[in-house]
Order: C-alpha cells, then sequence, then structure tokens
C-alpha cells in the first residue's frame, strides 16, 4: 500500500488552485522558523531558495510540499493535512491577502504508515 505523509482538505486545495493561476508555479514550506512558526507556507517557485536541509515530503494538487529537516524531526511520526483558517497569519505566504492562512492538523501515523514512511 502506498502511504503519504502529507494531504489537502477541499477547501485548501481551492485556494492553492487560486493561487496557481495568479501566481504560477509555486511551492509549500514548513520551516518551523519566524513569523507563523511552524505553519505551511506557499511562495512563488522563483521566489524560494532550497537547500539540502530541505526534504520534500509529498506533493499537493501539484505543488512539492518541503520541510526543513530540523523541523522534520519533530514531525516525522505524523500524517499532515494543509487546511485553510480564516484570518490573517503573520507571515510571507501568499494566501494572506486572501484574509486566509494556511494551518496544518496532524495525526499520529499508524504503525503501517511509520515502517513504511520512515525506512532508516
Amino acid at each position: 500500500m502506498n502511504f503519504e505523509r502529507v494531504a489537502i482538505t477541499n477547501a485548501a486545495a481551492k485556494v492553492v488552485e487560486q493561487l496557481k493561476k495568479e501566481h504560477g508555479e509555486l511551492i509549500f514550506h514548513q520551516s518551523g522558523g519566524c513569523c507563523d512558526g511552524s505553519a505551511p507556507m506557499i511562495f512563488e517557485k522563483e521566489n524560494m531558495y532550497l537547500d539540502d536541509s530541505d526534504i520534500l515530503l509529498g506533493q499537493l494538487v501539484g505543488v512539492n510540499y518541503y520541510m526543513n529537516e530540523d523541523q522534520f524531526e519533530y514531525w516525522k511520526h505524523t500524517h499532515l493535512t494543509v487546511d485553510i483558517t480564516e484570518g490573517r497569519g503573520s507571515s510571507f505566504s501568499l494566501e494572506i491577502p486572501l484574509g486566509v492562512r494556511f494551518i496544518i492538523q496532524s495525526r499520529v501515523m499508524t504503525e503501517e504508515e511509520h515502517n513504511s514512511l520512515n525506512k532508516d
């Protein structure tokens, strides 16, 4: 069975599609740094610098989802679902001017998911 680390709600997917029409190619990144902390942020692909410390977790609505490896250590046992909520976050993420922000819902992976996705 194929397991995924990340998923997206229908409401959040609609926002991503809207942003893709307006901004072109996009990238999700979850750093755990400043602004909204560990909230997922979405940027124009050419405006986001990735390095060897960023891990590709999957793809949502045709948009790659990356997380910094330090942050990944905290989240590697969880399945993440990107959702939206009303309100302005304090980040530079592209959805902010729409009056919504992306948030993460998480759950602990099943043993089968964990064993499949965390092969060390």
